[in-house]
């Protein structure tokens, strides 16, 4: 094994997705702790609730949207995990109602 792929910019913190804690690092964004977890969903669909994650991974597609300690519609391609974030899959528009 390549001893830089046991590198990391930090030591590891927790945040939650959907109750679950789940690891993340320093530098990567939600959809990389997310995909780190085995979580490949986590949005779905307006109006048939089909299932969403990551598609073109840049922030243009918005596929990705999640909601972050109470923010929806966040594109996890792009938003930085940060400790003691709280992630929730993201219902159709993410706002109640």
């Amino acid at each position: 094994m390549n001893p830089l792929s046991r590198m990391w910019p930090g030591p590891a913190f927790t945040v939650t997705f959907d109750g679950r804690p789940i690891e993340a690092r320093p530098g990567w964004t939600v959809a990389a702790a997310l995909w780190a977890a085995g979580i490949v969903s986590w949005r779905t669909t307006r109006f048939e609730g089909r299932p969403r994650g990551v598609l073109c991974g840049i922030g243009v597609c918005f596929d990705c949207l999640v909601t972050v300690n109470d923010r929806p519609n966040q594109r996890a391609c792009l938003v930085p995990v940060r400790p003691g974030d709280v992630i929730r899959t993201q219902e159709g528009t993410g706002h109640a109602g």
